[in-house]
């Protein structure tokens, strides 16, 4: 099974620390120099010197290229395959991806659209053909990467490294869902809207950890992950958002942490769970999430792709 991918004979606890402490060290250091800071002027200050695609890329680009380091790191280092570190299938199931890509692209796309609907008032089209397509390829090039990075190291490494330090699927579930949401505490979402964003950050951890456990792989997450950011940068951009783009539309309205901010944790990521479970029959929920993990080193894993 998956979070039991790590669990082999060449694991090597002093190698596997070095990058959650380090992350977790980054965090501590990006929230402590956040505080008292004016996160939205900062950014607004960087474009205005730099302009918005840099700005994009100074902001995506060190996860992007912390992506290709942990899997260098996980293939060399800990002579690991990125397959294991992927999926507990032979191969990695591209059709997950895709398939769980454009269920969430076309709903966002959907609720966007609704939205601008019900609402006109609160947009404004902000789309001029140059900058778009300018901003598309870097947004191709720099955000599955980004995407894939938070993926690869929660739901993955952090995941398995857990499961085989406690011997158990809960904590990795609990941990890595909780960091995930810890993690976007210094994002300026936060300082406009409040702490209650945070709900929707830690629930987004929950749904991703239990597409990885349920499914044993992280191919329904990784394609869920890069729809969300990829096409919501695509589509809107906001003055108070973490990523302020050349996107279609721009958000005029005041920012409120309401309903809005629950809806996708209480009621839109039970459906998406409920129909991922009916078309790849999941069964042994509490065992998947919940239950031990052998002691025993899983050798035939110890094969590298």
């Amino acid at each position: 099974m998956f979070i039991e991918q790590m669990n082999t004979k060449k694991f090597n606890f002093i190698l596997y620390l070095p990058i959650p402490l380090g992350f977790l060290l980054l965090m501590i250091v990006n929230y402590v120099s956040s505080q008292g800071m004016d996160t939205e002027k900062v950014i607004h200050d960087l474009i205005a010197q730099i302009g918005v695609n840099l700005t994009f890329i100074l902001l995506v680009g060190p996860l992007s290229f912390a992506c290709l380091f942990l899997l260098f790191w996980v293939k060399v280092l800990h002579q690991q395959s990125i397959r294991s570190l992927t999926t507990s299938r032979q191969k990695v199931d591209w059709g997950r991806i895709m398939f769980s890509f454009t269920l969430w692209a076309v709903l966002t796309i959907l609720m966007v659209s609704l939205a601008y609907f019900a609402n006109p008032e609160n947009f404004h089209v902000n789309f001029q053909a140059v900058p778009f397509f300018t901003f598309l390829i870097l947004a191709i090039l720099l955000i599955p990467l980004q995407t894939s990075f938070e993926e690869y190291f929660f739901r993955g490494y952090l995941m398995q490294g857990i499961g085989v330090v406690t011997k158990s699927r809960l904590w990795p579930f609990l941990i890595t869902s909780i960091l995930f949401g810890v993690m976007h505490i210094a994002n300026p979402e936060v300082g406009k809207m409040g702490y209650i964003i945070m709900v929707y950050y830690i629930g987004t951890g929950f749904f991703l950890a239990i597409l990885t456990l349920m499914d044993e792989g992280l191919e329904l997450a990784l394609g869920f992950h890069a729809a969300n950011n990829l096409i919501g940068a695509l589509l809107i951009t906001s003055d108070w958002s973490a990523f302020q783009t050349h996107s279609i539309l721009k958000d005029l309205s005041e920012p409120s942490a309401g309903f809005d901010v629950i809806l996708p944790v209480v009621i839109i990521f039970p459906i998406l769970l409920f129909i991922f479970s009916k078309k790849y029959n999941w069964t042994g929920w509490k065992e998947k999430l919940t239950g031990r993990i052998a002691a025993n080193p899983i050798n035939e894993l110890n094969k590298i792709d």
